[in-house]
């Protein structure tokens, strides 16, 4: 393996040489002299706020040998921060970074974690975090304020956010959002945050400057172009100054571990944990003589899937297993629930060469190792798993049932008419086909309408808990959606691009001939769209439209605990200087 930052190899070097230098008395040589000062990787932002405290969570290429947090009047007071390394963080040929990365690189990234504690209800303090390198050299971050978690009966502008990705418009969108609202409260992040997540540009630096932090602090350089005219946006400083709550989304998975393969195929290569369980059995003799629990776990998490980068980079309320895929915290008047709802994406190409959501590639029919099962869950919320049985257990708490708001936040949507609402949230049902002669001639995949979880088994614990709005992503459109009884369902991920919506002519690229009817159009699920209520788009022949699913305008959604309202806004990036339009606003309060 290569170790990435040539830029890093240099500045070590000319460090080493400057220090010599100052320690021998020698004049001090022009390159050394030019040493570069240290940078932060990203700015500070705020994680996990309780009753009387906030972590401050920031990143650097370099160790260091002192992190810390000044904040209070005079930034008198200090919090000292604690310093982990980044395992599994990666670039390789496909990474936009500045030098090339020709092939796959280590990439050492440092994170920092102090905890600022000692706040009161309702105080907000300014705050900035210093880093100092090894060399004694110091870097000191602009200044920011942060906050202990809100009282219930705080008025609180939330940002409902999702599946960023990198994607072109997202730059824009964050810088709208600050324009258009100001400073909000909380971002609440639907899942899908980078495009692949053991790839360390994807979240700091991707050089052509819409990574991850960068626009969620202001300090991305996208340069959108749109009818000749090209415009830099910068994103918004968001997170500096308000927690951040994520999902997991498809895009925060990895698959297979390997040292050979680029970090995309890497990340295409997810196999279900009970396909890696069946060959470690198989070979445990010779993988793991002594029987060694530790090592068993790690074979298994590198040989079927895993969210450690996820993990390992955002502090997250834990539930009971003390992991962080899904959680549940009161904030302000609401409590959130966030939900661990993914599977894996496949193509739903139908050609001999494809290895998607319904088949095998034809080449790969006799090679098991290769095959890639279909869109399998991630997430598994079927009654008597532990996610399910927590969630019963949450919707049951008194936590839950005070909150004035119930929000359930995951990735994949019950409703929607975009295409990854197809097919069903189950586990792929594997058909083998044969000859007469017993050769493979298909592998293909059925996913049972009447076994998808989420309709199935989580939706109607939802309403019966009376949770006010369900938020969700994946599709990359606007839609939303009200049940019978009043439960919203809304969808705000049309924020960098879109696929488009399914109605209509434009219909989803499902099979036919399958034991499975699969919906090419709509919702599967039965409920019919929401047109806008303010503004909505229109079609040629003047009609509304339920949806917005654009690759020119994008969206962005606020919940307003004031007055339980959630307001949505789009932007043409057609037209730079053209307004911000609020096109639609509904109240989450349900109907007694």
């Amino acid at each position: 393996m290569v170790l990435l930052p040539i830029r890093r190899f240099l500045a070590d070097l000319l460090i080493a040489v400057l220090t010599v230098t100052l320690v021998m008395g020698w004049p001090i040589p022009v390159a050394a002299a030019m040493v570069a000062s240290p940078v932060l990787l990203t700015d500070p932002f705020l994680q996990l706020p309780t009753e009387d405290s906030v972590r401050v969570v920031w990143f650097t290429e370099f160790a260091g040998s002192r992190h810390s947090v000044s904040f209070g009047e005079g930034f008198q007071q200090i919090a000292v921060a604690t310093t982990t390394r980044l395992s599994r963080v990666r670039e390789d040929g496909d990474s936009k970074v500045i030098p090339a990365c020709e092939q796959l690189c280590d990439r050492p990234i440092w994170r920092h974690e102090a905890v600022v504690t000692g706040l009161l209800s309702g105080q907000r303090l300014p705050y900035r975090v210093t880093s100092v390198r090894e060399d004694g050299l110091a870097v000191t971050s602009d200044e920011f304020s942060l906050a202990a978690k809100p009282a219930a009966g705080t008025p609180l502008k939330i940002l409902l956010t999702s599946d960023h990705q990198l994607k072109p418009m997202v730059s824009a969108n964050l810088q709208k959002v600050v324009e258009t609202v100001g400073q909000v409260d909380a971002v609440w992040f639907a899942g899908d945050l980078v495009n692949i997540p053991d790839r360390a540009s994807d979240w700091f630096d991707d050089a052509e400057g819409g990574a991850f932090f960068p626009a969620l602090q202001g300090k991305a350089h996208y340069d959108l172009k749109k009818k000749g005219i090209q415009t830099r946006y910068r994103g918004g400083a968001l997170i500096q100054s308000a927690p951040l709550y994520t999902a997991i989304g498809n895009h925060e998975v990895m698959g297979r571990f390997s040292q050979e393969k680029s970090l995309d195929a890497q990340f295409d290569d997810a196999v279900p944990l009970a396909v890696a369980e069946q060959v470690y059995e198989e070979k445990a003799a010779y993988l793991n003589p002594d029987q060694d629990a530790a090592t068993r776990a790690t074979w298994l998490k590198n040989n079927s899937f895993n969210v450690s980068t996820y993990e390992e980079i955002f502090s997250l309320p834990e539930n009971p297993s003390g992991d962080k895929k899904y959680y549940a915290v009161t904030f302000g008047d609401t409590r959130l629930v966030v939900l661990f709802i993914t599977n894996m994406w496949r193509s739903p190409n139908l050609s001999a060469e494809t290895k998607g959501t319904y088949r095998e590639r034809q080449q790969d029919f006799n090679h098991p190792d290769r095959w890639g099962y279909g869109q399998h869950i991630f997430g598994q919320i079927a009654p008597g798993t532990p996610q399910y049985t927590w969630l019963q257990e949450e919707l049951n708490c008194p936590e839950f049932q005070q909150a004035k708001y119930k929000v359930v936040m995951f990735h994949h949507p019950p409703h929607s008419l975009g295409g990854n609402v197809v097919p069903a949230y189950t586990e792929p049902v594997q058909v083998i086909e044969r000859s007469s002669a017993g050769q493979i001639t298909a592998i293909r995949y059925e996913y049972p309408l009447q076994e998808d979880m989420i309709i199935r088994h989580v939706v109607p614990l939802l309403e019966a808990a009376g949770v006010q709005l369900v938020f969700f992503g994946h599709s990359h459109l606007w839609n939303r959606f009200v049940s019978p009884t009043g439960l919203h369902f809304l969808e705000s991920s049309n924020v960098g691009n879109s696929y488009g919506a399914h109605l209509g002519k434009n219909r989803r690229p499902v099979p036919t001939g399958f034991r499975e009817t699969y919906a090419a159009i709509g919702d599967p699920n039965g409920l019919e769209p929401v047109v806008p209520t303010l503004a909505p788009l229109r079609d040629q022949a003047g009609q509304p439209l339920p949806y917005i699913a654009s690759n020119d305008i994008t969206v962005f959604s606020i919940f307003d605990t004031a007055t339980g309202t959630v307001r949505s806004y789009r932007y043409d990036t057609r037209e730079p200087d053209s307004p911000v339009i609020l096109f639609d606003e509904f109240s989450v309060v349900r109907p007694t």
